[in-house]
């Protein structure tokens, strides 16, 4: 006799227990999914995929990257909503499929932060002898959720029906295979976040230390569980009011907004809801644009990359504080946020505020912990380009 349809109870049961597995084992995912055939680059030492061009030869100061602005953006094969995605929807109480990924994860797993606001969405990168130029259009949030997150739910439910210990089958995993070329920019939706590897140098010591976030999967939608760089963020406006497209449309303003919610713990509402934020009365970003005129603080485009298990993408920025500005900006830095806490070490002297810059801790957490790949790869990058950008 054919088997019984399942019934939706079933379906939920199913899709939260591989929900729950993908949480709990992203590093060793990902550590398969790299294995995965890909047309992308695997940047060398790193778990991140990449165009041969997005990576630079060498760190290029942030004033130097060009962004373009297209608008509305051209529509792509994939968008979330295919038939290639069956297996990872499963049913409504009253027994239709959940249309996308998104939609199950809103009804049956919804973390803290879960919002499909308006995003910069990726549509190009191209590189010249300044620096790279990136084009963006419109997107939303959202698509993170019904395209990664979904990748990476169809590979985590192929491991579980198999030993778990080699690539799945293309068979198991046909929006994968539907998807093809990750970084091909014109087949899916990409939003961007921007990862920033926030370093205090002290130069009289000669020493150097970055603060590290760890993602609580019952707090963020993506990447729970993992250790990562901070802050990170979407690159999106700072409200979806119309006036913050334009005015929220770069990468610096992105990067101070994320170190005053992420570092400080302030809050993401500036009161762009009824008008545009006015970042040069913002006292911390006067600051920050001081300093970096001053020379204290320096910011740099390492490239951008994606995450072989989710195909998530990450701008890769650091951000070097002299540890006099630091300690003054960061005097009230918080241990935890709205996403997750800091990794704090103990130094013996009660003043660490996160991770030695040094070789054997880069080692130990881009090899022996369970940490992002779009952080472990910045780590890489900037230990390789450490004398540049710590100006030795």
């Amino acid at each position: 006799m054919p088997a019984s349809p399942a019934s939706p109870q079933d379906t939920q049961e199913r899709w939260r227990l591989v929900r729950g597995h993908l949480n709990q084992h992203r590093y060793d995912l990902t550590e398969l999914a790299v294995q995965e055939p890909a047309e992308g680059q695997v940047i060398p030492g790193t778990r991140l995929i990449a165009r041969r061009h997005w990576i630079p030869e060498s760190p290029v100061p942030l004033e130097r990257v060009q962004l373009n602005w297209q608008g509305d953006a051209p529509a792509v094969p994939i968008d979330g909503s295919g038939p290639e995605l069956d297996g990872t929807r499963p049913l409504r109480d009253d027994g239709t499929s959940y249309t996308y990924y998104a939609d199950a994860v809103g009804d049956l797993a919804r973390p803290r932060l879960f919002e499909n606001r308006s995003c910069y969405r990726l549509l190009d990168v191209r590189t010249g002898q300044d620096g790279p130029t990136l084009t963006f259009g419109r997107g939303h949030y959202f698509d993170v959720i019904n395209i990664c997150e979904a990748a990476a739910h169809e590979f985590a439910a192929a491991t579980l029906s198999t030993s778990g210990e080699a690539v799945p089958h293309p068979d198991l995993t046909p929006f994968r295979s539907a998807v093809g070329d990750p970084t091909d920019l014109a087949r899916r939706p990409v939003m961007a976040a921007t990862s920033t590897l926030t370093i205090r140098h002290d130069r009289r010591k000669g020493t150097a230390e970055f603060v590290l976030h760890w993602r609580d999967p019952d707090k963020v939608a993506s990447g729970g569980g993992l250790y990562q760089v901070m802050p990170v963020g979407m690159f999106q406006s700072s409200h979806d009011a119309s006036w913050n497209e334009a005015n929220d449309f770069d990468l610096w303003r992105s990067i101070a907004r994320e170190l005053s919610e992420e570092l400080l713990g302030d809050s993401e509402d500036y009161g762009s809801a009824t008008a545009p934020i006015d970042y040069a009365a913002w006292p911390l970003m006067k600051s920050l644009d001081q300093a970096r005129q001053d020379g204290t603080l320096h910011v740099y485009w390492l490239g951008l990359g994606m995450d072989p298990l989710t195909f998530v993408t990450d701008m890769l920025t650091v951000a070097v504080f002299d540890s006099e500005l630091f300690d003054d900006t960061f005097r009230k830095i918080v241990a935890t946020n709205d996403e997750g806490h800091r990794v704090q070490m103990e130094d013996g002297s009660g003043h660490a505020v996160g991770i030695p810059f040094r070789a054997d801790q880069i080692d130990r957490l881009t090899r022996n912990e369970p940490m992002q790949p779009a952080g472990a790869a910045l780590l890489r990058l900037a230990w390789q380009h450490r004398d540049a950008l710590l100006r030795i």
